[in-house]
């Protein structure tokens, strides 16, 4: 699973064009996703998994749950859920099929797909990430300038044993740019086979057979260890396309709670939201970890699990109603 498949640059405001591997869908395909999607994935149990969607609807029903708009607004308060429009890219019938013909055109003409975002935005991930990990492990935010200690410093100190997880990894080329930048503990899961299979192929043509990758459904995950460094280039945003989006972007907040390490990172790399969407979603979900807890609602009270640690600054910026923004943020939070 991945992002978004941008137009031109000359209509970046224009929304994305249907991929041309819609054509593999069949309409049976859609009616299945469309009915059971991932919850009744094969890499789990269907009753927990139930369950775990059945918990999910009860808070959004609790109005504890702000969706993330579509938009370059970041004035509202509460964003609405109504605003954000589906699509087949928030299907893994859609996904299953376009790697199926990546991999094919790997096979035929060494093709290695397509870069969710461009390359320029996958190398400035990679680059800032790594610089990042070192301004932690120095124990320095460079997003206010103040000094905070993380339990994952000493990891942050060598980039060689710092691990490091790829959500919706792709082709997994992400991977690689991190392993040039000095990683080596890397690992990548996609709940697509064809996914997982273009991207081993790709490291170990590339030269990175170090590389792990796994199939696994972020939502349904069976990992059971956790990273310092969690990366997600797209997937929450294909997460939101679906139907029930704003209930699986619950399920998705939760799940990654319990991957990141204590004094690790998530890094959200999205262009369906901005980094005051993604912001107000992850306090969302701190207030509703506060509440499963029984902890003191007053301001203040709780420990957050996760809080802003920084965004990328340099993406170019657009005009767009009157608010400026990017087609694309950045966002790290730092896991208490």
């Amino acid at each position: 699973m991945a992002g978004i498949r941008w137009p031109p640059e000359d209509s970046e405001l224009l929304p994305p064009r249907p991929p041309t591997t819609a054509d593999l869908i069949s309409d049976d395909d859609r009616s299945v996703a469309a009915d059971s999607w991932s919850i009744k994935s094969e890499y789990g149990s269907t009753l927990d998994d139930e369950q775990r969607h059945v918990e999910a609807a009860e808070v959004l029903a609790g109005g504890n749950f702000a969706a993330a708009a579509s938009d370059y607004s970041s004035d509202k308060d509460e964003p609405d859920a109504s605003e954000v429009e589906t699509s087949m890219l928030g299907f893994q019938s859609y996904w299953d099929a376009s790697y199926a013909e990546d991999l094919a055109n790997f096979r035929e003409h060494g093709h290695g797909g397509e870069i969710w975002f461009g390359v320029e935005v996958m190398d400035t991930v990679a680059t800032w990430t790594k610089n990042l990990c070192e301004n932690m492990s120095q124990g320095r935010n460079v997003a206010d300038d103040s000094n905070f200690k993380s339990e994952s410093s000493k990891a942050f100190k060598d980039l060689s044993s710092c691990s490091v997880l790829d959500l919706g990894t792709g082709n997994g080329l992400l991977l690689q740019k991190l392993a040039k930048q000095g990683f080596s503990d890397l690992m990548g899961t996609d709940y697509s086979e064809g996914a997982i299979s273009l991207a081993r192929n790709l490291a170990i043509r590339d030269g990175f057979p170090q590389i792990n990758f796994l199939v696994d459904d972020v939502l349904e995950t069976k990992l059971d260890r956790k990273f310092h460094v969690v990366m997600d280039k797209g997937t929450l945003d294909a997460i939101g396309l679906h139907p029930d989006g704003p209930v699986k972007r619950i399920m998705y907040w939760e799940s990654v709670s319990n991957l990141v390490a204590p004094g690790g990172i998530l890094v959200i790399t999205s262009c369906n939201n901005t980094k005051d969407e993604l912001l107000l979603e992850a306090e969302n979900f701190n207030k509703r970890r506060r509440t499963a807890e029984d902890l003191d609602q007053e301001a203040g009270s709780g420990a957050a699990v996760f809080r802003y640690l920084d965004h990328v600054r340099t993406y170019p910026t657009i005009m767009f109603g009157g608010v400026e923004g990017s087609r694309v943020c950045t966002v790290a939070f730092l896991r208490n």
